[in-house]
């Protein structure tokens, strides 16, 4: 003997049950999310790029800015001489190796120094200046 079997649920003959077929009156399938979702992970990617140009252009023009140092002040001068590092520095500071004697205004030109000084010609965008410096005796 076998177990009854519990009788069918009972079907609208308006609406037949197809296996596998959406539900009258149940919510959309995930087919509109997918679509919402790649578009989404679009411009999630299109972003990203836009940051990284802006960070990797604009961070470099905001902090490769030649250094304005001031007459009197101390600086540590390191690099080549045809791309030096200037970095300003307290003169008590044990890195200084040059004191700013002067700074000369919109100009590139190194023989606005005095004879035996060090010249150090600097440009930012329309900003160009020299600095005459006097190597720190330690």
């Amino acid at each position: 003997m076998s177990a009854p079997t519990p009788p069918a649920a009972p079907q609208d003959p308006q609406f037949p049950q197809v296996p596998g077929a959406p539900i009258p009156g149940a919510a959309p399938t995930a087919a509109a999310p997918a679509k919402e979702s790649k578009l989404k992970k679009v411009l999630s990617i299109v972003v990203l790029i836009v940051v990284a140009v802006v960070v990797k252009l604009g961070i470099g023009y905001l902090f490769d800015s030649p250094v304005r140092a001031e007459a009197r002040d101390c600086v540590k001068v390191t690099g080549s001489e045809s791309n030096p590092d200037v970095e300003t520095k307290g003169c008590d500071d044990k890195d200084a190796n040059y004191k700013v004697l002067k700074v000369v205004e919109n100009t590139f030109d190194i023989n606005s120094c005095t004879v035996g000084e060090a010249a150090l010609a600097q440009e930012w965008d329309d900003d160009k200046f020299v600095l005459c410096l006097d190597p720190l005796k330690k």
